[in-house]
Order: C-alpha cells, then sequence, then structure tokens
C-alpha cells in the first residue's frame, strides 16, 4: 500500500489518499526542499523553506519552531535582522518570513535554523528605492520544467547568472505525465488533493538545481495552468467541466502553490481564490507588472467545441467584446497601473504568447483557443492600456509555448500600418517538450508581426535593461536528457528606448 521513490536523497511517499499520516521526526536534512526568497521589494524580501521529515509518508507533528537571520556577509557574521517562526501543519509546515527594514538595492544572505540543524546559505537582494537613478537591471525569465521530460540545467545555469531577480511565468509543475524520452518520474497520477499537490512539489523541488536557482536569487513568480491542470479557465477545465469539484481541485493546488514559493504571509489563498498578480518597481528604470490570466478567465470561445479541438477556426465567439483574459479587477487595476507608471521601462511578466499567430491559409483564421488569440478583445484592451502610459517602453515576457518567440506588439493586427506599441520575448521551456522548428518556422512566415520563432531548443531568456536600450537573449540547453549539459547564448536582441520593436544585437 505504500511506495517510495528517492529524488537526490529526499524520499517522496504516495499513499492512498484515505491513510493517514502519524507525526514524525523531522530529517536529518529538515530543509531537504532547499531555500528561496521572493518579492524583492527596496526595503523587504520575503524567505521560504519547508520542513520535511525521514519519512516524507508522514508529517511533522505540531507546530514547530524556526529560526531565521538575514546577513550582509555569506558567513552569517553581521546580521542585521533575526527571529523565530512557526511552521504549521495548516500550511505544510512550510515557512514565509516578511522580513522589513532592509536597505535598498544590496545582497544579504540568510539560513534558517530547527532543532540544533542549519539550513544551507541563500542569497537575496532587495530592490533599488523607487527614486534611486538605477544604471543596470538584469532578469532571467523562463517556464515550463516538466520533471520527467529533462534534468535542470537551465535552472543550474540560472543560478549562475547575475541578476537582480528571477521571473518564472508558469507550469512550475505538470500535474500529468505526458512526452516522449522521459529521464525520471513523477511515480503517481494526476494530483487532485492537496496531499498529492504537495508530494508533486516535494518531487520537483528536491532537484538540487531548482533549488541552486532559488538559493542564488529572489524570485517573483506567478502560475499557468499545469499548477492546476491544463488549459483550465476560470472554474472549468476540458477535464472538470462542473465547476463544484474542480474549485475543490482548485483550492488545493492554490494552497500548495503558496506553501511552496517565497510569497508573503500577506498573500494566503481563500479556500480557491489566491489574489495573486502584483507590481513590483526597480528605481527609476524598470517596473514590473505580474499579471495573472488563469483564475479570471472568460471560457474558451466557440465553447465546449474548443475544450476538443484546442483551436478557433473562423470562430465569430473570440470577438466578442465581454471576454476577458484578466477579469474586470484585475483589468482595471492594470491600466491604472499603466497610467501612472514613471519608469523608463515597463515588464509586463505573463504566462503565453501574446501577438498573433493565426495558422490558417487559404482564407481561414485558425487561433490556439487557450492562448491570447483566443482573447483578442482582451488584448486589445491590454495594450491600449500600455498604449495610453507616460512610459513609452514595454517590454511582454511570456513563456508556456515551450518555443522562443521575438514579435512586434500592435492593437490592430489586421491593419497593416498598424504601429508597434510594445516588445514581446518569449523565453522557452525549462524542460517541457518542444514543438519542431519547421511548424514554428511556418508560423513565423504566416505572421510578419513576429521577428524570430525557435521550436526545437530548450532553456530561458534574459533581459538586460539600461536607460537607452534593452537588450534580450536567449540561453539554450544543448540536451535537456543529460544532467549538467552547457548552456549557450543562442541569439540575442536589442530594443531601442523610444523605437518599440524587435531588433538584432
Amino acid at each position: 500500500m505504500q511506495r517510495r521513490i528517492f529524488v537526490s536523497g529526499l524520499a517522496t511517499a504516495l499513499w492512498l489518499p484515505s491513510l493517514a499520516r502519524a507525526a514524525a521526526p523531522l530529517a536529518p536534512n529538515p530543509f531537504g526542499l532547499g531555500v528561496a526568497s521572493g518579492r524583492p521589494l527596496p526595503t523587504s524580501v520575503v524567505l521560504w523553506t519547508r520542513l520535511v521529515t525521514a519519512d516524507p509518508a508522514e508529517r511533522p507533528g505540531g507546530v514547530i519552531p524556526v529560526a531565521w537571520a538575514i546577513a550582509e556577509d555569506e558567513g552569517m557574521q553581521k546580521v542585521v535582522r533575526s527571529g523565530e517562526a512557526t511552521a504549521e501543519p495548516r500550511w505544510g509546515h512550510s515557512v514565509h518570513i516578511d522580513v522589513e527594514g532592509l536597505w535598498p538595492n544590496r545582497p544579504y544572505w540568510y539560513r534558517f535554523t530547527v532543532q540544533g540543524k542549519a539550513s544551507p546559505v541563500g542569497r537575496t537582494r532587495t530592490a533599488p528605492d523607487a527614486a534611486d537613478p538605477t544604471a543596470v537591471l538584469r532578469f532571467s525569465f523562463a517556464s515550463c520544467q516538466q520533471y520527467e521530460q529533462g534534468f535542470y540545467s537551465a535552472q543550474r545555469a540560472i543560478a549562475e547568472e547575475e541578476l537582480n531577480a528571477v521571473l518564472f511565468v508558469g507550469d512550475y509543475i505538470y500535474e500529468t505525465s505526458w512526452g516522449r524520452d522521459h529521464v525520471r518520474h513523477h511515480g503517481a497520477g494526476r494530483p487532485t488533493t492537496l496531499e498529492e499537490y504537495r508530494n508533486r512539489y516535494a518531487l520537483y523541488k528536491a532537484d538540487a538545481d531548482l533549488q541552486a536557482a532559488h538559493a542564488a536569487h529572489p524570485w517573483i513568480v506567478t502560475w499557468d495552468d499545469h499548477e492546476v491542470v491544463n488549459d483550465y479557465a476560470n472554474d472549468t477545465s476540458p477535464t472538470d467541466l462542473d465547476p463544484k469539484p474542480f474549485l475543490a481541485i482548485r483550492a488545493a493546488a492554490y494552497q500548495a502553490f503558496w506553501e511552496h514559493m517565497p510569497l508573503s504571509n500577506k498573500l494566503k489563498p481563500e479556500g480557491p481564490a489566491f489574489k495573486l498578480y502584483d507590481r513590483y518597481r526597480f528605481g527609476d528604470l524598470a517596473e514590473i507588472t505580474v499579471i495573472d490570466d488563469r483564475q479570471y478567465r472568460s471560457p474558451n470561445a466557440c465553447f465546449p467545441a474548443s475544450y476538443k479541438d484546442r483551436y478557433l477556426v473562423n470562430c465569430a465567439d473570440r470577438l466578442d467584446p465581454a471576454r476577458s483574459m484578466l477579469g474586470a479587477e484585475q483589468e482595471a487595476w492594470f491600466a491604472d497601473g499603466m497610467k501612472r507608471a514613471s519608469t523608463r521601462w515597463n515588464l509586463v511578466a505573463q504566462q503565453t504568447l501574446m501577438t498573433e499567430a493565426d495558422t490558417g491559409t487559404g482564407g481561414v483564421h485558425r487561433y490556439w483557443a487557450d492562448g491570447w488569440d483566443g482573447y483578442p478583445m482582451a488584448r486589445q484592451k491590454l495594450l491600449d492600456a500600455v498604449a495610453a502610459s507616460p512610459t513609452r517602453d514595454t517590454l511582454v515576457l511570456g513563456g508556456d509555448v515551450h518555443s522562443f518567440w521575438a514579435a512586434d506588439l500592435k492593437r490592430d493586427y489586421a491593419d497593416a500600418k498598424a504601429p508597434t506599441v510594445a516588445t514581446e520575448f518569449v523565453g522557452g521551456s525549462i524542460t517541457s517538450q518542444t514543438p519542431s522548428d519547421k511548424a514554428t518556422q511556418m508560423i513565423v512566415k504566416l505572421n510578419p508581426n513576429i521577428r524570430y520563432g525557435r521550436g526545437d531548443v530548450n532553456g530561458y531568456g534574459i533581459v538586460a535593461l539600461e536607460a537607452k536600450k534593452a537588450t534580450v537573449s536567449f540561453r539554450t540547453v544543448k540536451s535537456v536528457k543529460e544532467q549538467n549539459s552547457p548552456v549557450e547564448t543562442r541569439v540575442s536582441f536589442v530594443v531601442e528606448a523610444g523605437q518599440p520593436g524587435v531588433k538584432p544585437a
């Protein structure tokens, strides 16, 4: 009735849901899922860890005190803040520390201690003060790390980058097994309960390369669909058409997401509701708007056929202006943020490809139902807000589609003379199976707004901001099927201030 699999020295047990878990002592290394930081603000960051037992089929008993400290040096000699938190059963014995009173724009180091055992030392960094002149910023953006399909060499490379933060834009875990040439295994089916989602996160977070990327930089996170179930829209999915049971699954998935991410205690989910969208300012150089296009979106156009076929062919319903990707409240919040923007660059961290990608020919229009092409009026509303912003330079950063893209964003794709209002980059996938490059190049050929596409390599993106330009590089892994595979810069682009649009670097 019990199976165990061992990953990076951490046992992840999978029990039938009806079996009770007894209280158990902590593992010799109670920090087997690593340490992390996130939500970098000028004077605060969030620190994270989660305690594990020697046998993860069981759980620690009761509330456990956990000491923490943050210091100005890697040796943890110049401690500037410290305290004691509690790891509670209610939240999977995860620990989230909102550390206040830090100095802007500087590195800090941190660690946790429980029952006399110390965690690895993690490194984080605060954001520059909102008014500070800021010369350079560097961010990675990444998504889609299906555990079975490859090793996390890209995350190890991200750990070694010089960054202000990591932007992770979705599909941190995968709920199902799919694809070819697996190098490791989930060892269980699709999660639907809180314990099952916890086990899936524990499996992923036991990976040493992923832990290294978390320990090296603060992370800014959003989700996409696989953190719950593939292609879900608001309160239904292709496999869960009844909202009532699906919302119970969503509540479990949302809680597990919060338990395993460096997110503030102020952002705890409430059942199936979790306000994740947020905004971050980095000096006078950049503001990052992080959006959630899953929780509040309208059902797919031409429903339910679109859940079955996944494509919209000459579907008039997709043009309904009442259909939304973000929901009315988030749309208003986004537009207000764009109107108030005062940095030199706007960055929008979101889930998927935003530019139009029409794959129809001969007068037929064919669009992917689950992406922005399925919600073109919502996209136009978002880009209207971008175009109206006093900050004239906006980069949209995405993931989801397991391929690399660079594109010009327009409010009206039917008008060949429509101006470019923002520039988009999609940063591939960490490991998730890629489409063929032949299919990718056909999409580039059919859509002049798409300036670059690459569909047969995995990796991530790097954006380097300066006052007069942004340089975006696509970093690719030689092979996700090999551990410690080398990573190289495949191609780079530049966006010049005041001149939106993709240009070769």
